[in-house]
């Protein structure tokens, strides 16, 4: 007895993905594009490619699996050579003891799938999934690493010098060979980096090889498994071929910088290499202006995640004629681009905005922007005294490190200038203390600031894995909250995706406390009183202090506990 098969456009009649009078339009159009019923059907835009994988699973008597939230195994991928992955188009899915479960976009291919069985010399069990989904795990999957070494023939990174006679591109292939292992992992590192939005690249040497991992919306993750340790020499000497370093020299600090183009875009990577007790590490920090550039188009306040009552005074406060507007912040928490988005609100023609910076990380149109050179000269204290003979309306300083700088700050802001600039220090209160033993006069510092903006920046849940969770006692209490008011609360957090990695979130959001100075506060502060009765009067004129803007976004969603108490001391307010 033979089995006839169903027909595949039958079979999608059938559960409601095509009108019976779609597939005969179909079939009309395959015979001229010379294409599979199911390609052809896709290309005229009546069908979607998920239902396409169904059909096909339920002609063939398979099951199918949709690909959209699953993460691949790392080890598994990459017991498989990718090229194998790539010609039969599938995913492995997991091994069990008697088979290897894959996902496959064509069951048609019986043959070539009888031959894969063969090469891997494993017993196949086969589902269907959408052909997008697969190619999209095997490039941006765990082992889109290993795919892009092996298998992308028309990826290749040009290494530009800068010269004085402009940029001159070295031809890879001149400095070494291209074929060499090392330079195709340093390659597809730098590109798979920049597709997971990475803004650091770590590669540490410890005693079970070489860690590459990605610093993403501030956090760390393992890029890869561990390599070999035989492999961390070259790494660093390559890294060091590109950043111009010396190669022989392995006891001391280096700092280089080399710039890469991908097609036709410029990408600018800073190089810091350090030595340890296993070799030297390296870290990478990614600069791509022209991503940085779109993402400030219609950069504003509230775009970063400035809400409510710290909004309406932060936009008052940087539209005053004069004084200073203060923010503050570990590394890394947003200062300057919170300063980038309040001089973008308040940019017009009839005002000369003058920045001093180090570095210039965003250019920012109709702002005259200088870069700090300190090997020639041009510091902090010095640009700034500079600008003040280049009648300027507004000044940005980039950062206050030394009583000098400090000291002609505050003289700008009291001499009829607005001046934006930042300091680092956990919260508003700890600024004041900076300034006061940098030496500035208390009198004169309180009159000039308008305000003081404490800032930290928490990672926003995926929306693509969100989902709804109850803490139990242990969780809310060691958050700050109450136990009783909170035990039927619904809160969220991110499952882990392709979308973000696996981390549950994607993106961040600022939490800012804004200390808006009034009169009260200033004789308070010139007084000495101690910082317990500042905070009260803080507080009672409306300061929100930033574990409450914190909880405030875990409340709304935005983002989870775990996150907030990672970047917020639990003790800064009474229990909520």
């Amino acid at each position: 007895m033979t089995f006839e098969r169903q027909k595949i456009g039958e079979i999608l009649v059938k559960i409601g993905a095509l009108a019976p009078a779609e597939v005969k339009l179909v079939l009309e159009q395959q015979a001229v594009r010379g294409q599979l019923f199911g390609e052809t059907a896709i290309a005229e835009g009546l069908i979607r490619e998920d239902l396409l994988a169904q059909g096909l699973a339920r002609q063939f008597g398979l099951p199918f699996v949709d690909l959209s939230r699953f993460i691949p195994d790392p080890d598994l991928l990459s017991s498989i050579p990718s090229e194998l992955l790539l010609r039969f188009e599938c995913i492995p899915l997991e091994r069990t003891g008697q088979a290897l479960k894959i996902a496959i976009a064509d069951p048609t291919r019986v043959r070539g799938l009888d031959d894969l069985e063969m090469l891997l010399d494993e017993t196949l069990e086969l589902q269907v999934a959408g052909k997008s989904q697969i190619t999209a795990l095997l490039e941006r999957g765990q082992g889109a690493k290993q795919v892009l070494q092996e298998v992308s023939e028309d990826f290749k990174l040009q290494l530009v010098k800068e010269t004085d006679k402009g940029e001159e591109v070295l031809s890879i292939e001149k400095l070494t060979d291209d074929s060499s292992p090392i330079i195709r992992l340093i390659d597809s590192t730098l590109y798979d980096a920049l597709g997971k939005r990475a803004s650091d690249i770590h590669i540490e040497s410890g005693h079970d090889g070489v860690q590459i991992k990605y610093r993403v919306d501030g956090v760390l993750f393992r890029a890869t498994e561990p390599l070999d340790g035989r492999f961390q020499g070259p790494i660093i000497s390559r890294i060091k071929v590109m950043s111009d370093l010396d190669i022989s020299e392995r006891r001391i600090p280096q700092d280089g910088r080399f710039k890469v183009r991908i097609g036709s875009k410029s990408i600018d990577f800073r190089v810091s290499i350090m030595p340890s007790i296993h070799g030297e590490d390296a870290v990478i920090r990614i600069l791509d202006k022209e991503s940085l550039a779109q993402d400030l188009q219609g950069l504003t306040l509230d775009v970063l995640g400035i809400e409510g009552r710290e909004l309406t005074g932060l936009r008052r406060m940087i539209r005053e004629p004069y004084g200073m507007v203060l923010v503050t912040g570990p590394t890394g928490s947003g200062k300057t681009t919170t300063l980038y988005a309040a001089l973008t609100e308040i940019y017009n023609e009839q005002e000369k905005i003058i920045t001093i910076e180090d570095p210039v990380e965003y250019q920012l149109k109709g702002v005259v922007q200088i870069p700090v050179n300190e090997k020639k000269g041009l510091t902090f204290a010095r640009g700034l005294r500079s600008i003040l003979r280049h009648d300027p309306d507004k000044i940005m300083v980039g950062e206050i490190r030394d009583p000098e700088t400090a000291q002609i700050a505050v003289q700008s802001a009291l001499t009829g200038h607005l001046v934006f600039t930042t300091v680092h220090a956990n919260n508003v209160f700890d600024v004041l203390g900076r300034f006061l033993h940098m030496g500035i006069d208390a009198f004169n510092f309180v009159s000039c600031l308008n305000c003081v903006v404490a800032q930290r920046l928490v990672r926003k849940i995926c929306p693509n894995c969100k989902i709804p969770v109850q803490y139990d006692r242990a969780t809310l209490e060691e958050a700050g909250l109450d136990y009783g008011k909170f035990k039927d609360y619904t809160f969220f957090q991110g499952e882990g995706c392709r979308e973000c990695n696996g981390q549950g979130y994607h993106g961040r959001t600022a939490i800012v406390e804004l200390l808006d100075l009034n009169d009260d506060l200033r004789e308070m502060i010139t007084s000495k009183v101690p910082v317990g009765r500042l905070k009260e009067a803080a507080r009672d004129a409306g300061t929100v202090f930033l574990r409450e803007a914190a909880v405030s976004k875990a409340l709304a969603g935005v983002t989870t506990l775990a996150e907030i108490n990672r970047t917020t001391f639990v003790e800064q307010v009474k229990r909520t």
